[in-house]
């Protein structure tokens, strides 16, 4: 038996698909074919790059979907159908709409896959796919390990990705994970985390977890066990870890150069209606929590969430100049998002304020980063335009330059220098590539 799987890339720019230069490995897949039972061949089809032969003869061919590549996704799918080849769609989308996904694929895949994944397969042997799985979130790859032979020849970053757990304790309105691990974050045994990272050849890390100290003694654990290796790493984390003195040491002496932290907005009535309840802890408009981990010498991934209902096109570019000003290594800066199936495309639908259709990830006319509901203090398109021109300001010369000459993070160090020096340029152009990109291919 053959089984195919497929990560699909985000859609179409004006002159071809959209190739993405900074992509990662594909780690789901990769965990996906170390699922898959001996005996069945497995290879693995990256969107992004590789080109998809639909007459290439496979026996079941498994999606994975997020909200931005359904549409993608969706055409995969119905070439393979057409041809007679079953169909599998599993991932974040699947779970929080399953119903929409149902109408383009032969099976609708929910949960994680470590525990059903191998009878997914069993059944396709078989010839009696079910219509659809639904497994319950767990920890994730219990004894396994991902297939990174597949990620062989790709071009991914030089980085290997891993994760410690999935989840998260929050609740967020616009999460889409809290809704996926039902506000529960998993971990596990730290043990396979060493032995994972002991049985591949890099020291540069990247830890996918949603939220690395989402539990905190268990975050510990692993980084004591990390100290020895003698890695390099980078993962997400919420802004609560600067209020543990003991974690921020243990950040640093286990090779942390930095990570991902969503600051998501500088004005606590955002924060209060989206429930960022980490952020509101001791608000004091973040300067003790960035004095701290700029103190500890690490880099900061700073994330904005823009468009609450306090939002206007004024603080939107003050976030930026703070951003800026406080000189972290990155920064995202991203229009907010009705997910569906979370709280706030709820809420957003309940006040008739959703735009196309209320499917901007199907709507012909919606493109990449663009407004999807009508903000409350300013329109769509202010928005959108708001955001676009952060994004450029951000990444224009004089912000680069500017961030760069911190001493204490982005200077501290020859490594951590150069990762910005490589990394600012790479995302500037992927961002300012990706920005009005269609959906889908077609």
């Amino acid at each position: 038996m053959r089984v195919t799987l497929i990560k699909p890339t985000l859609g179409r720019l004006a002159e071809g698909p959209f190739v993405d230069d900074a992509r990662m490995e594909p780690l789901q897949l990769g965990v996906l074919a170390g699922l898959t039972p001996p005996g069945v061949e497995v290879s693995l089809l990256d969107d992004r790059i590789d080109p998809i032969d639909y007459d290439d003869p496979t026996d079941l061919v498994g999606i994975t979907v997020e909200s931005f590549t359904a549409s993608r996704a969706y055409e995969i799918a119905a070439e393979f159908r057409a041809r007679g080849v079953r169909v599998v769609i599993g991932g974040m989308h699947a779970t929080l709409i399953p119903d929409e996904v149902a109408e383009h694929a032969d099976s609708v895949f929910t949960g994680d896959a470590e525990t059903l994944w191998a009878r997914v397969v069993a059944d396709a042997h078989d010839g009696r796919l079910r219509p659809r799985y639904d497994a319950s979130p767990g920890p994730p790859q219990p004894g396994v390990l991902p297939r990174r032979d597949l990620f062989a020849g790709k071009g991914y970053l030089p980085l290997t990705l891993l994760q410690f757990g999935r989840g998260c304790r929050y609740r967020c309105e616009y999460c889409a994970v809290g809704q996926y691990f039902a506000h529960h974050a998993y971990v596990r045994p730290v043990e396979e985390v060493v032995a994972e990272i002991r049985a591949q050849p890099r020291r540069d890390l990247f830890f996918v977890d949603d939220n690395l100290i989402a539990d905190p003694e268990a975050a510990k654990g692993l980084l004591r066990a990390l100290i020895p290796l003698g890695v390099r790493w980078v993962s997400q984390s919420s802004i609560d870890q600067a209020g543990d003195p003991e974690l921020m040491d243990l950040l640093v002496a286990s090779g942390c150069l930095g990570n991902v932290i969503g600051f998501e907005s500088l004005d606590p009535e955002n924060l209060r209606q989206m429930r960022k309840g980490p952020n509101l802890a001791a608000f004091d408009g973040y300067a003790t929590a960035v004095a701290t981990i700029r103190d500890h010498g690490l880099q900061t991934w700073a994330a904005f969430v823009l468009g609450y209902d306090h939002e206007t096109p004024e603080s939107v570019a003050a976030t930026c100049e703070w951003a800026i000003d406080q000189r972290f290594t990155f920064g995202a800066f991203n229009v907010l998002m009705p997910y569906p199936g979370t709280p706030l495309y709820r809420r957003l639908e309940a006040e008739g304020r959703l735009l196309y259709d209320g499917r901007w990830w199907l709507h012909p006319a919606y493109r990449f980063n663009y407004a999807a509901f009508t903000p409350a203090r300013m329109s769509a398109d202010e928005l959108t335009e708001a955001t676009w021109a952060c994004r450029r300001r951000w990444s224009s010369p004089s912000s680069v330059v500017r961030r760069a000459l911190d001493l204490r993070t982005n200077m501290s160090s020859p490594t951590r220098f150069l990762l910005y020096c490589m990394y600012n340029p790479l995302y500037r152009r992927e961002a300012l590539k990706r920005q009005g990109m269609r959906l889908g291919l077609r």
